[in-house]
């Protein structure tokens, strides 16, 4: 995962805020200190502003599920914490579209551009059949915050980025038909109608 890689590689304070926790993280090289929603705090809004007091260097918000945790979770992203989010969406691009419709209309564009000053990256995952065999594989559609998807997302043409996408692979953006092709070339899926 993306908390055990940080976890490895640098020293720093990493926080998690979870509903519920489902795997307990060592202290490996950094610090880890994960709070569980209903125990540790009654929402994650309010888990997030407690955690902003913790100086973490890294925050992860289990779930971005209302305007007060977004909004706080774009604002710690402003004061340089690198924070990691999930939400549930169909896509990259309707992760971002999630994030803004959340606000009233009239908050909308600032919310833009704070999301354009912050954004580093966005990952959707979708899980497919394995082929021939139990389980499952995840295909991950990627797309990264290049000063290009920043200015579609600040200049609110959100209908512009999935074109964006489909082009960025050397930026290493990738779309869902393109990691399902990868997928079906490596013989891991069936070919997918997509």
């Amino acid at each position: 995962s993306l908390l055990n890689e940080i976890n490895s590689s640098r020293a720093c304070h990493i926080l998690t805020l979870e509903d519920p926790i489902e795997y307990i993280h060592q202290h490996k090289q950094s610090i880890v200190n994960q709070r569980e929603i209903g125990h540790d705090s009654r929402t994650f809004a309010n888990a997030l502003r407690a955690a902003l007091r913790q100086d973490p260097d890294v925050i992860l918000v289990g779930e971005m599920r209302d305007l007060e945790t977004i909004a706080t979770a774009v604002t710690a992203a402003e004061t340089g914490h690198l924070v990691l989010a999930t939400l549930h969406t169909s896509s990259a691009p309707a992760t971002i579209d999630r994030i803004i419709d959340v606000f009233p209309s009239h908050q909308q564009q600032q919310i833009r551009v704070q999301l354009a000053d912050t954004l580093r990256g966005v990952v959707a995952q979708r899980l497919f059949p394995k082929k021939g065999e139990k389980g499952r594989v995840v295909a991950c559609e990627i797309l990264v915050g290049t000063s290009a998807i920043k200015n579609l997302i600040r200049e609110g043409k959100m209908h512009q980025i999935p074109g964006a996408l489909e082009t960025g692979s050397q930026h290493g953006m990738q779309t869902f038909e393109q990691a399902l092709k990868k997928l079906t070339d490596m013989g891991l899926i069936d070919p997918v109608q997509f």
